[in-house]
């Protein structure tokens, strides 16, 4: 069952999620340094960890699975976020040259067919970047957070899902060593608390973060774009500010 936007939302907000925010943006800065002139797509939850790549790559967008529900962003701005069934995605093949998925794989009903859109939207020289929670990390046994929900993973099972998905694996991270409290101490020993457990317990990371590539010679089925692109719903920043994020520059 996929979470509510509500609930998400709500976590990001405070001080524990934003923390956890930043823990795990670190990590995908590592792996995604530098994305001048490309698009980039994130599903599931994931504009919390979109904004800083707003004004380098040359276009952001994000798409909210229907089960999930949605929230406008970024606020106070021209809407660039789409409500959409995550199984049937609203951009043409080859479309995106960068996807990260968010609270996306670890609550999929349909996730075959989500990796299958996924592996269509991406670009022959696409990646797609994973973050789901470690079977092995104590951030997944608590449910006061919305990484201890849905199925988490350990390494190996979401290597082995995306290269049953036609991805091959070719970079990984870990992140949140901290513990999910929010006692002020554990939250601001967080940036500590990383590089000790990146150090000596990597294992027990809260969550895992896993790079793949298109395996470019694996056949997918080719989606009804036109159909999906009718069922688009784009959530404005403001009312005055409606826009598909397909027609932006």
């Amino acid at each position: 069952m996929w979470p509510d936007v509500v609930d998400l939302n709500e976590f990001y907000r405070r001080p524990l999620g934003g923390v956890a925010r930043r823990m795990i943006q670190r990590r995908i800065r590592d792996i995604w340094p530098d994305l001048r002139g490309m698009s980039l797509l994130g599903l599931g939850y994931a504009t919390p960890y979109l904004q800083s790549y707003q004004g380098e790559a040359a276009r952001v967008l994000a798409a909210m699975p229907a089960q999930q529900g949605v929230m406008p962003w970024p606020k106070g701005r021209p809407g660039l976020v789409t409500l959409t069934d995550s199984a049937e995605l609203p951009f043409e093949d080859l479309s995106i040259d960068r996807l990260l998925m968010v609270h996306a794989v670890e609550h999929g009903e349909q996730l075959r067919a989500t990796m299958r859109e996924a592996w269509r939207v991406l670009s022959a020289s696409g990646r797609i970047l994973i973050v789901v929670p470690n079977r092995r990390g104590i951030w997944a046994r608590l449910e006061r957070t919305p990484f201890g929900h849905g199925l988490p993973y350990t390494n190996r099972q979401a290597r082995r899902l995306l290269q049953d998905s036609l991805f091959s694996p070719v970079d990984s991270g870990r992140a949140l060593y901290m513990p999910p409290s929010r006692w002020r101490f554990a939250l601001t020993s967080a940036p500590a608390m990383e590089r000790i457990g990146h150090r000596l317990f990597p294992t027990f990371s809260g969550v895992l973060l896993i790079e793949a590539i298109k395996q470019i010679y694996g056949a997918a089925p080719t989606a009804n774009v036109a159909r999906a692109r009718r069922k688009l719903v784009v959530i404005p920043g403001n009312a005055a500010s409606a826009r598909n994020p397909l027609d932006s520059d």
